[in-house]
């Protein structure tokens, strides 16, 4: 049976598509030479989520919605921004001291041993759409950027105020506020249930508490602990 037909009969099984959207999908397959995942998706007989979930089955691999899952932030810092879009793969989590990887391509073995060289870790591949994964490593990279950015000019400003009396007036300004806004922005969109902001002796520690586990997001100068 042909890899296209396999995938057809996986379809059909699922209830994903009927006989004759399969047909028409074929024939129009033969005609365009397009692949017959992507001949479905344009013609919008199926989802990017759907195929992809159903071939993630075939290979006896999980299929996870980024949109659905909770993702550790710490975890997809551990790799660049670059190599996560030249693997399409991003690491989202921990399960049981492995790494979760979500991957487009889970067959680039290529891409597991570089992840697993990279940070240490035994990998568990899982699969995800390309799209998401690559709207997920936008979104938290960019996050991490922008903190980044405005800690520091956020600190570069606390620091020029050595009289506790302006403190209220400069943690009005703009860094700061958008510092925080940032924080829970990304602590929404990382579903988190509580944001703690923990000074230490010379910094301030921010962590996310998601799915019951404390994640660290963001270290920062001691001289903001106030403004925050």
């Amino acid at each position: 049976m042909s890899a296209r037909n396999q995938l057809g009969t996986l379809l059909l099984e699922r209830g994903l598509i009927n006989q004759e959207q399969l047909d028409a999908a074929l024939e129009e397959q033969r005609q365009s030479r397009k692949s017959l995942g992507r001949v479905l998706i344009d013609d919008g007989v199926v989802s990017e989520s759907d195929l992809v979930a159903t071939l993630a089955a075939r290979i006896g691999l999980d299929f996870v919605d980024l949109n659905d899952y909770a993702i550790d932030p710490s975890a997809v810092g551990l790799i660049s921004d670059t190599l996560a879009r030249r693997f399409q793969a991003v690491p989202v989590g921990w399960e049981e001291n492995r790494l979760v990887v979500a991957m487009a391509d889970p067959s680039n073995v290529v891409a597991i041993d570089d992840i697993r060289t990279i940070t240490g870790a035994d990998v568990r591949t899982v699969v995800a759409t390309r799209g998401a994964i690559l709207e997920t490593i936008e979104r938290h990279h960019r996050m991490e950027g922008d903190v980044e950015d405005v800690s520091a000019l956020a600190a570069s400003e606390m620091e020029a105020e050595d009289d506790l009396s302006r403190v209220r007036e400069v943690t009005e300004d703009a860094p700061i506020v958008k510092l925080v806004n940032l924080l829970i922005s990304q602590a929404v969109q990382d579903r988190a249930s509580d944001i703690h902001v923990e000074p230490a002796e010379h910094d301030v520690r921010v962590r996310y508490r998601i799915d019951g586990v404390l994640h660290e997001v963001m270290r920062s100068p001691k001289n903001i602990q106030a403004g925050l």
